[in-house]
């Protein structure tokens, strides 16, 4: 026997077409300011900004792919067209030779730290600026509970 379908009722459809409509917009605004700004899109300058949080900027590119939520194959693929630009080099992790592993050159760092100041700015404008100090800790928890086992981790940092 089929279950019901429990439907939506006015508020949490509202608040449902609210989410899409943020889910939609935002990141769309966010990269046309990063292209705009910096020639890059979001996932290459999140590709760029995993690395530069890496004590030693370099990571394997399987976890690289399960932290910025792309599969292997994007990934290689942004990699490749960061690596032509000089951002980023690829080498066999020295504890595996069966592994590759993605270095965040130094014009790579330089390139990420000024893209930041921007898309910073950016979120802070469409975002941060909008709520107040206790908005903000409402969305934070509002967030972390919609999803909660959405984040990826990265095997390489457990």
């Amino acid at each position: 026997m089929a279950e019901e379908t429990r439907w939506l009722n006015d508020a949490e459809s509202t608040a449902w077409l609210e989410l899409v409509r943020v889910l939609v917009t935002l990141p769309a605004a966010l990269d046309a300011q990063l292209r705009r700004d910096a020639d890059l899109n979001q996932y290459e300058y999140r590709v760029l900004g995993v690395l530069a949080e890496q004590p030693t900027r370099r990571l394997g590119m399987k976890s690289l792919a399960v932290v910025t939520n792309g599969s292997l194959s994007r990934l290689s693929h942004v990699v490749k067209r960061l690596e032509a630009a000089g951002y980023v080099r690829r080498r066999t992790n020295p504890g595996d030779g069966r592994l590759t592993d993605a270095i965040l050159t130094d014009k790579g760092f330089d390139k990420v730290s000024a893209a930041a100041h921007g898309h910073v700015a950016a979120v802070r404008s469409y975002v941060f600026d909008r709520l107040t100090t206790d908005q903000v800790a409402q969305l934070t928890e509002l967030l972390t509970r919609i999803v909660p086992d959405a984040a990826p981790s990265c095997p390489e940092q457990q």
